[in-house]
């Protein structure tokens, strides 16, 4: 096919998979070529953010905008669909209930999903907070109890990374008095990957709130209103209201049963420049690549990550695409940000360390220079803006 009728698909609409697409939308063609971003869901998500939708401090339309909303004017066409299979030979995605794409290039951005049949009872009674359908879940689910008569509110959080220990702040702060946590995790401790500045201060947040920390924990199984703990040999069974469950990502079947090269994870290998081995046409980036650098690093699966990837696929995609050289990716850790609570926080970056309420203003700016479109950081960042002196004059 030749570069004016070219057509690059792309899975997935998270941070690698919209962020490539606006990269190309912006890149200097001579002939445009059709751009399709698919996603089974009308609605980006911006994930270090939901936490706050737990908590009021933010709107869906802040965290969650519409991919219609943010591809406005870039000439991408979005298709909300759900990935049924890819052929990897005849570069063509079936989608469900959809039509056939076909595609000179393929970007694979599917992402991950959280695994809950590691574990009897997990996947019928525990809650996993990854989509914003996951938090309007547990929205409903919190609020049912906080509506019930139930004097004190039993939540067992899976898991002490990011994920868990930022929900264990920001629930604490919601229920105040009534919450009762313990955040379970396998490993002797919290926050194993963190810099000792952040993990330092989210033990002291973690014992503020009063959350009991069960280390060296296994769980044997969750039912509808208990979770059974095994420490050291001695299994207990434990009452609890609700189980949110954060350990563990998983790739999709879909991506799985590619005949491409994986690792034990299922991951898919791609070479520094993101091209999957052996398949140049095809670029993988996100949670669901196995991907070492320029420079040899392992380069891990996390939002910074996928950003800094998106820039480089598309640009080794229009590379590829004009007869130019293709760039190998170089990874940079830019720093840790993590919400430690309504007006706590805490941030290890470029030298820089910070906690607190100052802390937590460098996080949401931060975020808001990462949001996907000029456009949707101007209208967040005036609302962030007005929001304190509308609620000052309301009062």
């Amino acid at each position: 096919m030749s570069q004016q009728s070219a057509r690059i698909c792309i899975l997935g609409g998270g941070f690698g998979g919209l962020y490539t697409a606006l990269r190309l939308s912006q890149l200097p063609w001579e002939q445009k070529p059709e751009i399709v971003l698919v996603d089974q869901s009308d609605r980006f998500l911006f994930s270090p953010l939901l936490y706050e939708l737990l908590t009021g401090e933010l709107q869906t339309w802040e965290i969650a905008p519409p991919f219609t909303e943010l591809l406005q004017n870039t000439g991408v066409r979005f298709c909300q669909a759900a990935v049924a299979g890819i052929d990897v030979d005849s570069m063509s995605v079936h989608l469900q209930n959809g039509p056939e794409i076909n595609c000179d290039r393929l970007v694979l951005a599917l992402g991950g999903e959280t695994p809950l049949d590691m574990v009897p009872g997990a996947t019928s009674y525990a809650y996993p907070f990854r989509s914003i359908t996951d938090a309007y879940r547990l929205e409903e689910r919190l609020r049912i109890l906080e509506e019930s008569e139930k004097d004190k509110i039993r939540i067992a959080i899976v898991g002490a990374g990011y994920s868990g220990v930022e929900l264990a702040c920001k629930l604490s702060d919601r229920l105040g008095e009534r919450g009762r946590f313990r955040l379970v995790e396998l490993s002797d401790q919290i926050l194993r990957t963190s810099p000792e500045f952040n993990r330092e201060a989210a033990r002291k947040a973690l014992e503020k709130y009063g959350v009991f920390l069960d280390l060296e924990t296994k769980v044997e199984s969750i039912s509808q209103d208990s979770i059974t703990l095994e420490y050291k040999n001695q299994v207990d069974t434990i009452p609890v209201d609700l189980v949110i469950w954060t350990v563990g990502t998983r790739v999709s079947p879909v991506v799985r049963s590619l005949p491409l090269k994986q690792n034990q994870r299922g991951q898919i290998t791609v070479e520094p420049t993101l091209q999957v081995a052996d398949y140049p046409v095809i670029f993988a980036l996100g949670d669901l690549a196995d991907c070492r650098d320029a420079e040899g690093q392992q380069v891990p699966g996390t939002a910074q990550s996928a950003l800094q990837q998106a820039d480089y696929t598309a640009w080794n995609i229009w590379a590829s695409l004009t007869n130019r050289p293709l760039l190998p990716f170089r990874y940079q850790y830019l720093g840790e940000m993590m919400t430690l609570g309504i007006d706590n926080a805490t941030l290890t970056a470029l030298g820089l360390k910070l906690d607190g309420p100052l802390a937590t203003i460098a996080r949401r700016t931060a975020y808001l220079y990462r949001m996907p479109t000029l456009d949707h950081q101007l209208k967040v960042g005036f609302n962030w803006l007005a929001r304190p002196i509308i609620e000052a004059l309301s009062s």
